[in-house]
């Protein structure tokens, strides 16, 4: 089992900048790669960014590439998510996930934290 906690969403103005962090728990040397996801409301969940933990591979989608960093502290089993030049679009609950079973950045996801809002004024 792995356990995953959120934090450091909130609300923030366009522009703005947000730092989110995932601590993880439990069987961590079991998954290949940590991701974040997102949903907005009235959407599906969407895949934000991911990394492999042995080796560092990181993985972007198209549209937060240029503005989000994935990064990971081994010391702490702590993944990041640093967000900058944020827009209204950008509005969602945040996931962490942590893989099982799989050689995929993209796929395989197993283990899913509570999530943390982030909310992008205009």
């Amino acid at each position: 089992q792995v356990q995953l906690v959120e934090s450091g969403g909130g609300l923030v103005q366009a522009g703005g900048s947000l730092r989110l962090s995932c601590a993880a728990s439990g069987r961590t040397f079991s998954s290949y790669a940590m991701g974040w996801f997102r949903q907005a409301p009235g959407k599906g969940r969407e895949f934000v960014a991911a990394l492999v933990w042995n080796g560092g591979n990181t993985a972007y989608a198209d549209s937060v590439k240029g503005r989000v960093t994935i990064s990971r502290d081994n010391a702490k089993n702590t993944v990041y998510l640093q967000m900058n030049d944020l827009k209204p679009e950008d509005t969602a609950v945040y996931y962490c996930a942590a893989s099982r079973g799989t050689s995929s950045i993209y796929t395989g996801y197993y283990y899913w934290g509570q999530g943390t809002q982030v909310t992008v004024s205009s």
